[in-house]
């Protein structure tokens, strides 16, 4: 029996449980007080390391302002233009008619009698009911995901690449975003130091890497594209990267972001054998990330598989270990909300795939309607088909006018003195270079931020245009980028870029 004296007050413990109590407690006065478990500093000190550019403080002042101008606050602008994330019908896209029905049917299997929806949308949600557990969206899948949705994604890929791919192969996700945090997990030591894992990164990147990086504290190698040649990959570069990083940590992965993010770049075939061969040096685990495949413009460009290319070098190349990643977020469909997705593994050892499957398992599956907004993205409407004048129709329109909107994009900006913008390849986004006075620069440092950041909330005070500044996405030391996606309607962009061309000539003039 334990005696705690107080002032006025005799505490008895008779267990340790009532010590641990205590020891999570604080004397306030006379009177004991419970203590928070989780504070800042009690807290998992890797998640605090956690930063995601896109969602950010300027995001979030740019929710303020449109809050703001509901209130009625007078400003030089009457909305807001959300050019930081790549949502596509939060900024006007709208659904596939396909797509949407055969959703509603899988969730609502009664509409199947009616006559509206087409038979095609029909079968195409009876088969996957068909394959679900009480023929119920509401049911679990098998952890990797509904049997029939991985056999259509294999027959996708297959047909893609004129290579047989193996369902078994196939692990739906929530989104890209969930596959590559589950591949990467798979890639982590859990050592301290030099052999801490060391994961190879684009610098222009995706914020999610680092985010997921320094959650599971691991240790990114940035390795930078070539602005000056349209963000090309050069394996000199890689080698830099790879051989530096050898000092401090032990590089086990490179990724790649193919069509690019931020940059909007697309890889030439003979970028991606450099890869796969560089990969094979330094006996690295390739990570490709392919949610922007239905999306290329550039007449000069096309889209080539890491699994394709990989498979036609032959051995030993064809028996590297690689993951690929696909979602429903992207392409023409923009379904960013469903978070659908899959990862296709090669050449993984069947004991790790084992591993992954169990770990996955512990989450149970993904959201089923996202895996069936999947089905539906590998398996569209054929010709003959009923839908399939209207999707072609509407995947055509969709396409057509991000290409549009690139070239748009990409010519303002060019023409807009100090501000630089390689061609919009591909993807959704144009990461152009501006030239901040020095005076600029200054001003930022004062206030405790990156020169872009500043530039990008000055933006936002003045015009209501919420981009990202390239500091949130990594860049070379001493220059100045931002992100902005190409995702606003035609009409609304080109009043974003003559906006934006007003602002950049008037704060060259007050800082210079």
């Amino acid at each position: 029996m334990l005696r705690l004296r107080t002032a006025k007050k005799v505490f008895e413990f008779s267990s340790c449980r009532h010590l641990k109590e205590i020891c999570r407690s604080e004397v306030v006065g006379k009177e004991f007080r419970r203590t928070k478990v989780l504070t800042v500093d009690t807290m998992n000190p890797h998640v605090k390391n956690i930063e995601y550019a896109v969602r950010g403080p300027i995001v979030i002042r740019a929710g303020e302002i449109e809050k703001e101008l509901k209130q009625g606050v007078k400003k030089n602008f009457t909305e807001v233009i959300r050019a930081n994330i790549g949502d596509c019908h939060a900024t006007g896209q709208k659904p596939l008619t396909f797509l949407r029905q055969v959703i509603a049917m899988c969730v609502y299997p009664k509409l199947m009698k009616d006559p509206s929806f087409p038979d095609d949308a029909k079968q195409r949600a009876d088969r996957i009911l068909g394959s679900c557990g009480g023929r119920s969206l509401g049911s679990y899948s098998d952890s990797a995901g509904v049997p029939i949705i991985r056999e259509d994604v294999a027959a996708y890929i297959t047909q893609r690449d004129g290579i047989q791919a193996d369902p078994m192969n196939i692990f739906l996700s929530g989104g890209a975003s969930e596959a590559i945090r589950n591949i990467m997990k798979l890639l982590m030591t859990t050592l301290p130091g030099k052999d801490r894992a060391g994961v190879m990164i684009p610098i222009p990147q995706y914020p999610l890497y680092t985010a997921t990086i320094a959650e599971f504290n691991a240790q990114p190698i940035g390795y930078y594209l070539n602005e000056a040649d349209k963000w090309s990959l050069s394996v000199e570069e890689l080698r830099r990267a790879v051989t530096e990083a050898k000092g401090y940590c032990k590089p086990r992965a490179i990724c790649i972001i193919n069509p690019g993010n931020p940059t909007g770049q697309v890889l030439t075939r003979q970028n991606i054998e450099d890869v796969i061969k560089f990969a094979k040096e330094e006996n690295l685990f390739i990570m490709a990330d392919e949610v922007y495949q239905h999306n290329v413009y550039a007449e000069d460009s096309k889209f080539h598989s890491f699994k394709k290319v990989l498979t036609e070098l032959g051995p030993p190349y064809s028996e590297m270990e690689l993951a690929s990643f696909m979602s429903t977020s992207k392409g023409y469909m923009g379904e960013c909300g469903f978070r659908g997705g899959y990862v296709e593994v090669i050449n993984m050892d069947p004991t790790v795939k084992a591993m992954l499957t169990k770990a996955i398992s512990a989450k149970l599956c993904s959201a089923v309607t996202g895996q069936a907004a999947m089905d539906v993205v590998v398996n569209p409407p054929r010709p003959g088909e009923p839908s399939y004048a209207l999707f072609k129709e509407q995947k055509d329109t969709v396409l057509g006018q991000l290409s549009e909107k690139g070239r748009m994009t990409t010519e303002m900006f060019n023409s807009i003195p100090g501000i630089f913008c390689n061609p919009v390849q591909g993807a959704m986004y144009a990461f152009p270079n501006i030239d901040i006075p020095k005076k600029a620069v200054e001003e930022a440092k004062a206030k405790g931020l990156a020169a872009d950041a500043f530039y990008c909330y000055s933006l936002l005070e003045e015009t209501g245009i919420c981009v990202v500044p390239g500091s949130g996405f990594g860049q070379k030391e001493g220059t100045w980028h931002f992100r902005t996606t190409i995702l606003p309607p035609v009409e609304k962009i080109a009043d974003m870029l003559n906006r934006f061309g007003d602002f950049h000539v008037k704060f060259l003039n007050k800082y210079s």
